[in-house]
This record gives C-alpha cells, structure tokens and sequence, in this order.
C-alpha cells in the first residue's frame, strides 16, 4: 500500500501543512515536532510524491541534460560538473543521449519539456537556426555547455575555441614547424569550421605561412578516423611535421597510427589535442593538449541555469571559460 502525507499525519497526529513543512524543510516547525514527524516517515517508509508536489509548487525540481554521447569522456566529465551542482542546489538530473541526430535532439527536448522539467542544459555539436527557435520557445529555460551557438542568443559557458587553435598553431611555428596539419572534426559543425579552423588559418597568416587544404582532414572525433587521418597526411607529397587534433580520442588513433607505420612521435610528428580528458594520459607518449575545463564547464552551466530557474539576476549570458596549452610528451621541448 503506499503511504500518503495523510497516514504521515495521522500517525503523528500533526496536520498535512506541518508534514509538508517537514519534507520542504522549513524551519517554521518546533524541534520536537520535526522529530516526531521524521520518526514517523521513516517508520512508514513514506516517499513524497515529486508529481504532486511540481503540481503544488509549479517546480519539480528536476532539470534535463541532453548529451551527444554519454560515453565520451568529454561529455561524462562536463555531466559530473552539471550532476554535482545540481546535487547541490538539489535537483534531480534527467540524462538522454542524443547520438548527434538532431530530429532525436529536438524529440527529446519536448519530451523533457512535457515532463515539466524545471530547465534543461543542453550539450551538441550543430545548433541550427532550428534548434534556437525551440530553444527560445521553450517555457523553460535552456543553457549550452560546451556548444557553440553562433548568434549568442542562447546561454552558454564554453571556452574560446578559436584563440585555443590559434594558441596550439602558434605555439608550432615558435619551435620552427611550417608545415603545420589540422585533424579536425565534422567541418559542419560551428566549433570546427568556425572557431577552431579560424584560429588554425589565423595563426598561420599572422606569421606569413600559406593556407594549404590539403593539410586539413576532416574526421569525426573516432579513434578510426585518427588513424586515418595519419594514414592520409603521411601519404602526402610534403609530410607535416606537427598535428592539432580536434579531439583526444582521434589524437590517439593518430599516435597509434604513426607509430604502427614505424614513425616516432614526437621526433616525426608533433601531435596537440583539444580536450584534456583522461584519454590524454593513457597513451604513450603522453598527450600535450588544449586544457578545457569541462568539468567547470558543466558546472558553471548548471549554476547559470539554476539562476534563470530562480529568476536571479544574470549580469553575463555568454561564459568564457579561460584555457591553457597542457606539454607533455607528444611534443618537443622549445
């Protein structure tokens, strides 16, 4: 039988408004009230009913996190940021995987709305002009983490991705590399072509180095589309001599690559990542890479959203995140 507010009550011979005041914990309850009633939930085993209590307050107190890829390290580790501060500001999490397939992205955001979560963190890699007119539709509201939308019309807490490109490339040509390649992921996709790309061709321009396509590969973030990216760039004409990857799992494939066509890294290649996660001290050599905090990425989002749920004053709606280049040893020494 499942036991209501009203057996609590009952039992404790206190009225349903002192029961809810207990649960909602607030302190207009005498101590020895409060007491009694806890003894009594816990004797009976009584859960409150989060539905009925959402009806009650108009909050369910439950936000939705819709992530491309709950088995990448890079969105597990921004999920654990947006986990641990919604635990603390106690909201319950929702998590979907969207698998990158936008007709499943905008589904489950409606299917969160119709659960009437409280707001929604939203993680992927093309936010169309489709997505933003959901987005601002929603009577709920939506921030990004770790995604680019590019009319910054949407919340979001990120990194500068451009200027992070555009830190690794310099930070090549400083140690004398000229031939510089960029294993990127979908071109499609804002981050890449936008911001990283950008920062990619800037750099080079800056220090009088011509642009050349063919020094561009276009993977999809896989460990499969590494190695063939290093299978490509070592079948060229003119070799690069160092590597920005997009992603840390596609720099392992391009190490594991080179190295299983007998070149040594970081002695034939230079190789920097983008990511930082735990990838990027498994493999061997170590990986120099793009430090981005995802974890503070996800945690400053779900902060930021919890402020728009209680309607607290938002003096910043775009975050940047500060990033650093992290050597270790799929690089030389200057």
């Amino acid at each position: 039988m499942n036991i209501t507010i009203y057996d609590v009550a009952r039992e404790a011979n206190v009225s349903m408004a002192t029961v809810s005041r207990v649960v909602n914990g607030n302190p207009n309850v005498k101590p020895a009230t409060r007491k009694k009633v806890l003894e009594v939930i816990e004797r009976l085993g009584y859960r409150p009913n989060a539905v009925a209590r959402g009806l009650a307050s108009k909050k369910t107190t439950t936000v939705g996190v819709i992530i491309p890829d709950i088995a990448s390290p890079f969105f597990a580790e921004l999920a654990r940021g947006i986990e641990d501060i919604a635990t603390m500001y106690k909201y319950n999490i929702i998590l979907s995987n969207s698998d990158q397939n936008k007709d499943k992205e905008l589904q489950l955001l409606n299917n969160m709305l119709g659960k009437q979560v409280d707001g929604i963190v939203f993680m992927g890699g093309n936010i169309t002009e489709e997505h933003v007119a959901e987005f601002e539709k929603s009577p709920a509201p939506i921030v990004l983490a770790g995604s680019i939308e590019e009319t910054k019309k949407i919340p979001s807490v990120n990194i500068d991705y451009e200027k992070a490109a555009y830190d690794v490339v310099t930070d090549f040509i400083s140690k004398g590399d000229r031939n510089i390649a960029f294993v990127t992921g979908p071109l499609h996709e804002p981050i890449n072509v936008a911001k990283k790309l950008s920062g990619y061709k800037r750099a080079l321009e800056e220090n009088g180095i011509d642009y050349h396509e063919e020094y561009v590969f276009e993977g999809d973030y896989t460990y499969d589309s590494g190695i063939e990216a290093i299978e490509y760039l070592i079948g060229l004409e003119e070799k690069p001599s160092a590597i920005y990857v997009g992603s840390d799992e596609m720099a392992l494939g391009v190490i594991h690559g080179a190295e299983d066509k007998g070149y040594n890294i970081p002695k034939d290649f230079e190789v920097v990542s983008s990511d930082n996660t735990r990838l990027s001290l498994m493999v061997r050599p170590t990986l120099t890479t793009v430090v981005q905090p995802l974890y503070d990425i996800g945690a400053v989002a779900m902060r930021l959203l919890t402020k728009y749920m209680n309607k607290e004053k938002v003096d910043n709606h775009i975050v940047v995140l500060p990033h650093r280049i992290e050597y270790r040893n799929s690089t030389k020494n200057k």
